[in-house]
């Protein structure tokens, strides 16, 4: 069982380029979001 094939190794790759990029994405939104309102909380 532990053998996977080819098409599921694609799969778990995209997933964890998917989540870095979010990860990545969410990371400059909050610094795009300190910079725009500097006295404002949400």
């Amino acid at each position: 069982m532990g053998d996977r094939s080819p098409k599921d190794n694609q799969k778990k790759s995209s997933q964890k380029s998917a989540a870095a990029s979010s990860s990545a994405a969410k990371k400059s939104q909050a610094i795009a979001d300190k910079k725009a309102v500097p006295g404002k909380k949400k």
